[in-house]
């Protein structure tokens, strides 16, 4: 077991530094089946970490392995440790075997760009990142990999470097990211400071007696960790950049907002979740925090026209769902749910993929309709990823998302607000979920669906960047000339078609009263948890005939308004115009953060930079110390005359000084 999980982790690095090496030197298609073998052979080395780790007993479950010792001084015992246990094997099946079926889908995808080699090095340099952040066995390395994860989302959203919002979109997500470094590493020298370890088991163990008569730290601690997963997963108020980060090609949104980065958060905090039991305050932080994200992000939603937009706001609203149920204590559900969601969200990516591609490229649903008939494999994928984004039963999303609700009804209290809240986040879901559908499948085809159903793919004659309409080249640091869909391309058909298997019968290993596999295969990792909710056989019933009947009632909904009657949604946005103005500003988060952080700072900086640093420092400090010593050299130089009556005058005027200097001592 120690050879198989050292190896997840050597596979995706091995990947991304061969690409690297061999770019140059070897045809570019094969950097695509290079990277996509070292992330499948990292899946197979989780598949088989899993039935070594099922081989031991439960108690043996939880494993560390150091590979060896990076620093032991001072009290600091930084190790280069792995921990394998079930929850680190839930998610590097998780991460490996999405992402392996994501790099299956960019080698046809990603064909025609220039940069294709560069693309398979980040990819793989990526899943190692979140790879090794999962893996970690101490806070030392969690942070290393929270910090590449970080680095390698810059280099995969700004991929097109020669578009400005590409650019711009990869150092937002940057800023806010180090924000979130930031958090974490202070959170850990809270922790740290009263643990005396790095070594997770080891502060687990210790965390009630350290922290005793010390709740303060730990719950500053724990808030500051938040800080972290809220940066990382897109949670209120450091999400602005999630939606931006549209701007990578769209294999990268299916990575970044399925499997790896923005789970990022959830995994933490079900990881820290002894340190959360023992800091309440900063768990219901994370708890309500979760709950006013999914709510915003999905009235967002509802009204974004971008279609890769839409989908990003749903994840953002997602992970409100599972930062929620982990916080709250439902770590199974939340788990669960973060699993199901790797599925149909990556599905979704791919296939609205594949309508871009049949667009030309662009992205704007006001543009679309009518593909119902011409991308028939498409638009099923599509049709899967919805229903099980919108929870309709049996998809794999209305088990995971009811779970949650359905731990939160079970622990009452004001846990009751947070129940209410999810359930009308999943109305909204379904509504948005098939104005997405409806509006890019149904109604009259545009004429691009026209071109494909007469037997051509629609190519335009100059590439756009799709959000601001600039005419661009192909060359390297821009989209490539070719488009590739899932009716033309098998790489493409097989990584979708597993992918919509899985959010189909995805949800079946959990299913009330009938199956517990995940809980059972997680039991070792929360089996100290303080928090027990049984649900009552009622509050499931209820629970999931509502789910059910609002993912329904949501389709009606969009059906109604986007196909049945096209005007109906002008009308409403006429008569709301102020929600309308609010949910399309995006409730002017972006403006909120440039008025209270971004102005303040930036004119510190000048004010820094012209003001203190120019007038006071280089002016007073540097320029004064500078002018005394070029007063004193000149002095001395221009008594330096070589004349020895000058230097006769200066010997008798230093004597009367030094005379007149003794005559008034005496």
């Amino acid at each position: 077991m120690e050879t198989t999980a050292w190896l997840v982790l050597a596979f995706p690095l091995a990947g991304a530094i061969l690409i690297g090496l061999l770019a140059q030197h070897v045809p570019a298609k094969l950097t695509g089946y290079l990277g996509t073998l070292a992330i499948g052979g990292a899946f197979v080395s989780a598949v088989l970490t899993f039935l070594s780790l099922q081989g031991r007993e439960e108690e043996a479950r939880q494993v560390v392995f150091v590979g060896w010792d990076y620093a032991r001084s001072v009290g600091v015992d930084a190790q280069i440790s792995i921990l394998v246990d079930p929850l680190s094997v839930l998610m590097i099946l998780v991460v490996s075997g999405v992402s392996t079926l994501i790099h299956l889908y960019s080698v046809a995808y990603m064909e025609s760009d220039q940069g294709y080699a560069r693309f398979f090095a980040y990819l793989n340099f990526f899943v190692f990142s979140m790879l090794l952040l999962v893996l970690a066995g101490n806070f030392m390395l969690l942070i290393v990999g929270w910090a590449f994860v970080g680095a390698a989302s810059y280099l995969l959203i700004s991929f097109w470097y020669r578009r400005t919002t590409a650019t711009k979109a990869g150092i937002k997500a940057f800023v806010i990211n180090v924000v979130g470094d930031v958090g974490l590493v202070l959170g850990t020298y809270f922790i740290f400071k009263h643990t005396g370890t790095l070594d997770f088991l080891g502060t687990f163990d210790s965390v009630e007696r350290d922290f005793e008569g010390s709740t303060g730290d730990l719950t500053a601690g724990c808030l500051l960790l938040l800080v972290g997963a809220f940066a990382k997963s897109a949670q209120i108020p450091l999400h602005t950049w999630l939606p931006d980060a549209m701007e990578g090609p769209t294999p990268v949104s299916a990575l970044i907002h399925a499997a790896t980065m923005v789970t990022a958060g959830v995994y933490l905090i079900a990881r820290m979740h002894p340190l959360f039991e023992q800091a309440p305050a900063a768990a219901d932080t994370g708890a309500i925090i979760g709950a006013v994200t999914l709510l915003v992000a999905g009235t967002i939603a509802i009204v974004v026209t971008d279609l890769k937009r839409v989908i990003a706001y749903s994840t953002m609203s997602q992970i409100g769902y599972m930062i929620m149920g982990v916080s709250a204590g439902a770590y199974v559900a939340g788990l669960f749910h973060l699993m199901t969601h790797a599925f149909f969200k990556a599905l979704l990516f791919m296939a609205a993929g594949s309508v871009i591609a049949a667009m030309g490229g662009r992205q704007d649903l006001d543009s679309m309709g009518g593909f119902r008939k011409a991308m028939p494999y498409t638009f099923a994928c599509f049709c899967i990823g919805g229903l099980a984004l919108a929870a309709v039963p049996p998809f794999s999303g209305f088990f995971s998302k009811d779970e949650i609700l359905l731990d939160l009804g079970a622990e009452g209290g004001w846990h009751w607000v947070l129940y209410v809240a999810g359930y009308v986040g999943s109305l909204l879901t379904a509504v948005y979920t098939f104005r997405l559908i409806f509006r890019a499948f149904f109604n009259d085809p545009v004429p691009e669906a026209q071109e494909l159903m007469d037997g051509h793919l629609h190519h335009p004659a100059e590439a756009a960047n799709p959000a601001t309409g600039e005419t661009e080249d192909t060359d390297v640091g821009f989209p490539g000339a070719d488009h590739h869909i899932a009716e033309q391309s098998p790489f493409m058909r097989v990584a979708m078609g597993i992918l919509a298997l899985g959010a189909i019968v995805g949800g079946f290993i959990q299913i009330p009263k009938v199956t517990h596999g995940l809980e059972s295969f997680l039991d070792p990792t929360f089996a100290r948890s303080e928090i027990e909710v049984e649900p009552s056989d009622g509050l499931i019933y209820f629970g999931l005939v509502l789910g059910a009947v609002l993912g329904l009632l949501g389709i009606a909904i969009a059906y109604r308004i986007w196909v049945q009657k096209p005007g109906t949604s002008a009308a409403i946005q006429a008569r709301l115009s102020v929600l309308h103005k609010l949910f399309s500003n995006k409730w002017y988060f972006d403006e909120l953060i440039e008025l209270v952080v971004v102005r303040p700072l930036s004119w510190f900086g000048r004010f820094g930079q012209q003001t203190f640093e120019r007038i006071f420092v280089n002016g007073a400090l540097v320029g004064g110390t500078t002018g005394l010593v070029r007063a004193g050299s000149a002095a001395v130089r221009a008594v330096q005359s070589g004349y020895l009556r000058s230097y006769a005058a200066l010997l008798l005027g230093g004597l009367a000084v030094v005379g007149f200097y003794f005559l008034l001592q005496a």
